[in-house]
């Protein structure tokens, strides 16, 4: 049985809005199309190509518009 490590989220705080994938830390060969991440359902976003979890940090608030 192989034990799978959890995968990290990408933490953001609410100046960091609005937020896409892939983000700039990402490398140039994991690049995708460009995608705007939602976090109006409960503050957590995934990329629909490559999965990356988005979460915004405890207290972080979401602007009117993002």
């Amino acid at each position: 049985m192989t034990q799978q490590t959890p995968i990290q989220a990408v933490e953001l705080d609410g100046t960091q809005l609005p937020a896409h994938c892939p983000n700039p830390a990402m490398p140039i060969w994991s690049s995708h199309p460009k995608v705007s991440l939602d976090f109006s359902a409960q503050g957590e976003a995934r990329c629909p190509y490559c999965s990356t979890v988005y979460r915004l940090k405890p207290g972080a608030v979401i602007h009117h518009g993002h």
